[in-house]
């Protein structure tokens, strides 16, 4: 037999825009310069992340592929 506690809830942190609104989708971003044209960020994971990893990854994927003009 299992037994469950009650435990303290969790805080996700959202992103928010230069005019101070919340950000309800992913923030693509990367840097200037030869490193960090080469990154792109993904910041702003909204929920359900895990529930929708897939469709998450495919767009990830486009984005990818966009950015570094990548043949698919």
């Amino acid at each position: 037999m299992f037994r469950f506690y009650r435990g303290p809830s969790g805080v996700r942190a959202q992103a928010m825009d230069a005019q101070g609104n919340l950000v309800d989708d992913f923030v693509f971003d990367s840097g200037d310069g030869d490193i960090a044209s080469r990154i792109l960020h993904v910041r702003n994971a909204p929920s359900p992340g895990a529930t929708s990893s897939l469709a998450i990854a495919e767009m990830i994927n486009d984005k990818v592929a966009e950015k570094f003009n990548l043949k698919r």
